[in-house]
C-alpha cells in the first residue's frame, strides 16, 4: 500500500508540473490571465491536498481531504475544456494528453472515495 501511495503522490506532482507550462501558454490578456490563475490554483492543488490526506487524523478527515483532491481535479478539467473550446491554445489538441491524465486521476479518486466511504459505513 505504501508504494502505491507514493506512486499516486508522484503522479499528482507530475500532473501539477505539467499544468504549469500549459497555463503559461495562455495569452497575456484579461481572459488569459484569469484562466491562467484559476488553472494554476486548481491544477497544482491536488498534490499537496493528497499529501495532507496522508496525515489525516481520522477516516472521515481522510475522506474529506480526498474529496478536496477530487474537487480540484474536476475544476482543472473544467478550465482545460474551456481553454480548448475557446481555442486559447493552439493547436487545439495540445491539451489532449493533460486532459486524459486529468480524467484518469478523477477516475482513480472516484474509485478511492467509493472504497473509503464503503469502509466507513
Amino acid at each position: 500500500m505504501k508504494e502505491r501511495t507514493f506512486d499516486l503522490e508522484e503522479r499528482l506532482l507530475a500532473f501539477a508540473v505539467r499544468v504549469i507550462p500549459a497555463a503559461e501558454e495562455l495569452p497575456k490578456t484579461p481572459t488569459g490571465n484569469h484562466i491562467r490563475n484559476q488553472l494554476l490554483r486548481s491544477g497544482t492543488a491536488p498534490a499537496p491536498n493528497y499529501g495532507e490526506a496522508q496525515s489525516a487524523e481520522s477516516r472521515p478527515d481522510f475522506t474529506h481531504k480526498l474529496k478536496i483532491v477530487l474537487k480540484e481535479l474536476r475544476e482543472t478539467r473544467f478550465w482545460l475544456l474551456m481553454i480548448q473550446q475557446a481555442d486559447l491554445i493552439k493547436p487545439m489538441t495540445a491539451l489532449d494528453a493533460l486532459l486524459q491524465e486529468t480524467n484518469e486521476l478523477i477516475s482513480i479518486f472516484v474509485a478511492s472515495l467509493k472504497t473509503t466511504v464503503k469502509g466507513q459505513g
